[in-house]
């Protein structure tokens, strides 16, 4: 076998197929849901649809045969003529008016309330899973594709279901009439059907040209964001990657062009096949026997004569429509299977509402072992610790050894592969899951400031009262802060970032570090958490914001990971990890005594902060 055939076939194998009672379930799962949040909208729209199905039968071909026939017959008052037409501009007049008023007024909260409630199923969910989630492709594809597709493919599956039910009364009303006027006629009216397959065969084409277009869209989005956004502009300038994201943007709309050329001639092909059943075989087919029955035969009178010229197309295009949109369900389903699979995943770690209450306390690490998806080893390995209130820990080791991947474990973050966390004796899963995470303020590396207040990035959340204000300010004092928000133009009110405030203000990096670090300060947590807390501040800065923290917080358990050995000298035990265990633990000067390889760490760190300069700084 080829290497190509066997990738094509290998893609077919990983193409989603669902039963035909999935699809089903798939889709009334949306209705369900839209109904759920708002019980009045789908009757009135479907009494709506039908009202206007009924409307347009009448106003149609049932109307031109009776017209007709009406004016052929000699003698025939037009009075009761004009009463039928008026009947029908009045009830339509209503419709129009009623549906105008109900989908611009009553619908609009309603239609809010269903965007919002999927919306909010889907942040809920995200922000329930474990975090190793985001680092699995498929997973997170999933969830991309979900939030892109959600609220609108449910009003997209409800206008379906909407066109459905308007196709099937019409094909039946309009099937009916042409019975009663030649039987014949309806083998005409059947040959779409014969050829339905043809649209589900280019529906599924659509959805596997949209699938490849969505990752090929990804990568144009991601390039334009390389030019547009701030974090990459200095790059983009000093460096020659603009030269190389053209190139990429230019290999994007070849991409384009050859997903056009791989879809668009197939496609093309079994639109002209469809439009052919439509408009040759069935309209002029139809048309031709009709005028031959009318002008030769005599068996239709003018007024047949006219109602098949004018149904016949619409009963071959109800009919095309209904099949049409029946294969249009079956890609709701793929859609919405990618919302359910997110909706309905069980996350490994529980958020346990009915478990105990943490406030703090003794925690042990019992031989923990974890890996990241798709890894062939473990990050960490048989890792054990005990961390004790009021204990100061530093964790130490060169990157990739494992110490953030154990602060994530120890937040409940991951789920260990082997091995346990307590705390007080009880397992981590036993704790409501958020009582657990607040024991522990924690300020990680890849820090995040929000288009928020100074205050609200401080409290991460809103600021209530003089006492929360009392509180930011002091905190921003202690973190070295205060001095630039000091001189902000709305002070712990001030904006940060000027993304949705023209008179925000944009820290620099050493500035956002210290208001992120005032978080450490304003927080009552029993235990802090300090992910390399001080990488972009001066030597002195980092200084006096340690000094502060074993001050402030002497009585609050502290485990922080630095490069810079010499704030290990202040922990009451020092960690070094390497290659995801842990080699050597004790005091600092335990550890100097061992003369191992962290006493070969400090001596050799040290003999390079005497050797250069002062204002360059000298990490692991």
């Amino acid at each position: 076998m080829s290497h190509k055939n066997k990738k094509n076939k290998d893609k077919k194998k990983q193409e989603p197929k669902l039963k035909l009672r999935r699809v089903i379930s798939n889709n009334l799962y949306m209705l369900r849901i839209m109904h759920e949040t708002a019980p009045w909208y789908m009757p009135v729209d479907f009494i709506l649809t039908l009202a206007f199905s009924v409307a347009e039968f009448f106003s149609g071909a049932f109307m031109l045969k009776v017209i007709v026939d009406g004016l052929d017959e000699q003698g025939a008052s037009a009075g009761w003529l004009f009463l039928f037409v008026g009947l029908l501009f009045l009830i339509h007049l209503g419709l129009n008016i009623f549906q105008n008023y109900f989908f611009n007024v009553l619908s609009v909260p309603m239609t809010v309330s269903i965007n919002t409630k999927i919306k909010t199923q889907m942040f809920a969910k995200m922000r329930s899973v474990e975090l190793s989630c985001y680092e699995d492709p498929a997973f997170y594809e999933k969830y991309v594709k979900a939030m892109a597709e959600s609220t609108n493919r449910a009003f997209s599956v409800l206008y379906d279901f909407e066109n459905l039910m308007n196709q099937l009364f019409s094909l039946v009303a309009n099937a009916i009439l042409l019975c009663t006027i030649d039987p014949f006629l309806m083998i005409f009216a059947l040959i779409p059907f014969f050829v339905g397959f043809l649209g589900k065969k280019r529906n599924k084409l659509g959805f596997d040209e949209n699938n490849e277009r969505s990752k090929i869209v990804w990568h144009g989005d991601y390039i334009k964001r390389c030019f547009y956004l701030t974090d990459f502009a200095k790059e983009m300038r000093l460096t020659n990657m603009q030269e190389k994201m053209l190139a990429d943007f230019d290999q994007n709309h070849k991409d384009f062009a050859k997903l056009k050329k791989k879809y668009g001639l197939k496609v093309a092909l079994l639109e002209y096949l469809i439009q052919i059943s439509h408009e040759v075989l069935t309209v002029l087919g139809a048309s031709l026997y009709a005028v031959y029955a009318a002008t030769v035969k005599g068996s239709l009178s003018l007024g047949d004569c006219v109602v098949v010229l004018n149904s016949i197309g619409s009963v071959s295009g109800y009919l095309r429509n209904v099949v049409g949109t029946v294969t249009k369900f079956h890609d709701h389903g793929l859609y919405i299977e990618n919302l359910r699979t997110f909706l309905e995943y069980e996350p490994k770690i529980k958020a346990r509402p009915d478990g105990y209450i943490a406030h703090g306390g003794i925690v042990n690490v019992n031989h923990v072992s974890y890996r990241y998806i798709g890894a062939e080893q473990d990050a960490l390995s048989d890792v054990s610790m005990t961390i004790s209130p009021g204990e100061k820990i530093a964790l130490v080791g060169h990157n990739g050894s494992g110490k953030s991947t154990f602060v994530k474990l120890l937040l409940h973050l991951y789920q260990p592969s082997e091995g346990s966390i307590t705390m007080d004796g009880h397992s981590a899963d036993d704790y409501e899951l958020k009582s657990w995470r607040a024991c522990f303020e924690t300020v990680f590396q890849d820090y995040r400031t929000f288009a928020l207040s100074v205050g609200e990035n401080v409290l991460l959340r809103p600021m209530r009262d003089d006492e929360d204000r009392a509180r930011v300010t002091e905190a921003l004092h202690l973190s070295g802060a205060w001095e630039r928000v000091e001189k902000m133009p709305k002070g712990i009110d001030t904006v940060l970032t000027r993304e949705f405030d023209d008179k925000g203000v944009v820290l620099s990096g050493g500035e956002a570090q210290k208001v992120v670090l005032a978080r450490v300060f304003a927080s009552r947590s029993p235990y802090i958490i300090l992910d390399e807390p001080s990488s972009a501040l001066d030597p002195v800065a980092e200084y006096r914001v340690f000094e502060n923290i074993m001050k402030y917080t002497k009585d609050r358990g502290l485990i922080f990971i630095s490069h810079r050995l010499s704030s290990a000298v202040l922990a009451d035990r020092v960690y070094l990890f390497e290659n995801g265990r842990i080699v050597e633990n004790g005091s600092h000067e335990e550890l100097m005594a061992l003369n191992g390889k962290y006493a070969e760490m400090f001596h050799k760190q040290a003999e390079n902060y005497v050797s250069q300069p002062l204002d360059e700084e000298v990490s692991i």
